[in-house]
């Protein structure tokens, strides 16, 4: 089936409406099509693909688990293996390129852990890696702020980065085959920041966007390897509404365009990306076409976005000059949707 996506959802489990992962088809048309559930599960709110593998990742946020999927049919799944444990509100999984490994993260605890995976794409062990320390508290007197993993991005050289929503950080990690994630490096980010998804120009400069601030940070990695944080600039062009709350970032096929999506004020913030992939431009906001717009996804030169409280993903035509998202063209019900990730 060409065009279909999986969606992640929240479940009773979470007070959602959804029944598991879902999948939908887009056409080149921009109308969305419900094609129904590829699997029950309980708040399956983050998906991965294996690279190479019919098989999909997902946390269980409520369960605190991770599971693999393996496809059956066309638009079906079924568990592959027992689910392995993760942590306190597993939020985000994220697959290796050469498929070694999936990585879930976990807004309750903080914990950042690695899993690895054998030739077919299944779960054979389970490794935590060391916990963030609080670079903003000065003092033993500061009132200590929890670790909030959130996500994860792999790089072209094989290092590891996660972000750390409680502590504003950006970790830097390398793999070790057996031992799980190595402590290479962090970026510290202004505090109160709250850094949440991360998405990597083809220049190399890695966007953060910024749950609590509503920002875009980025950060490059220098000669010698290490990142530093470059330029931090607002996601919008408006202010910053109270209840506001950043959610996804993701980049245009070309690279030209960032695209932010705000919850609460129910926004989808376009930056211009400029100076060969080093610099943004806040260049307009668009509303979503629903509430809540927990995820978006850019293919194809369509803007997909998951609207957890409106209970729809809703489709924009993305003009390939200005970057602006027109529309709303389509739109389909689903419940609670938390992702979308377009199957191999």
């Amino acid at each position: 089936m060409k065009n279909l996506i999986w969606t992640g959802s929240y479940t009773a489990d979470r007070n959602g409406k959804g029944q598991g992962i879902g999948a939908i088809t887009a056409d080149s048309e921009g109308k969305l099509t419900t094609v129904g559930l590829a699997v029950a599960a309980n708040s399956p709110s983050f998906l991965a693909l294996h690279p190479s593998l019919p098989v999909v990742y997902a946390v269980a946020e409520e369960g605190k688990t991770v599971q693999a999927y393996g496809r059956t049919r066309t638009a079906e799944l079924e568990p592959l293996g027992e689910p392995w444990q993760a942590g306190e509100a597993a939020c985000h999984v994220a697959a290796d390129p050469r498929g070694r490994f999936i990585i879930v993260t976990c807004w309750g605890d903080g914990q950042v852990i690695l899993y690895e995976l054998d030739s077919d794409g299944g779960i054979t062990s389970r490794t935590s890696a060391e916990a963030a320390v609080d670079p903003h508290q000065t003092a033993a007197t500061d009132e200590p702020r929890p670790s909030r993993a959130h996500s994860s991005l792999m790089l072209p050289d094989g290092r590891v980065l996660t972000t750390d929503l409680g502590h504003d950080l950006v970790r830097v990690w390398r793999y070790k085959a057996g031992e799980g994630l190595q402590p290479d490096h962090q970026v510290v980010l202004p505090r109160g920041s709250g850094p949440r998804h991360m998405v990597r120009h083809p220049r190399g400069t890695v966007f953060v966007d910024t749950e609590y601030s509503i920002e875009v940070a980025a950060i490059r990695a220098e000669p010698q390897g290490a990142f530093e944080l470059t330029a931090i600039v607002p996601a919008s062009v408006n202010k910053v509404f109270d209840g506001d709350s950043a959610a996804e970032i993701a980049l245009s096929s070309d690279g030209r365009f960032a695209y932010v999506g705000v919850r609460g004020s129910n926004r989808i913030c376009v930056l211009k990306v400029s100076d060969e992939g080093t610099a943004l431009t806040p260049l307009a906001d668009v509303p979503s076409g629903g509430d809540w717009p927990r995820h978006h996804l850019v293919r194809n030169g369509w803007l997909l976005v998951a609207h957890e409280g409106s209970n729809d993903v809703v489709s924009f035509r993305l003009d390939p000059e200005t970057g602006l998202p027109d529309g709303p063209v389509g739109r389909t019900e689903i419940g609670s949707p938390s992702m979308l990730v377009a199957a191999h």
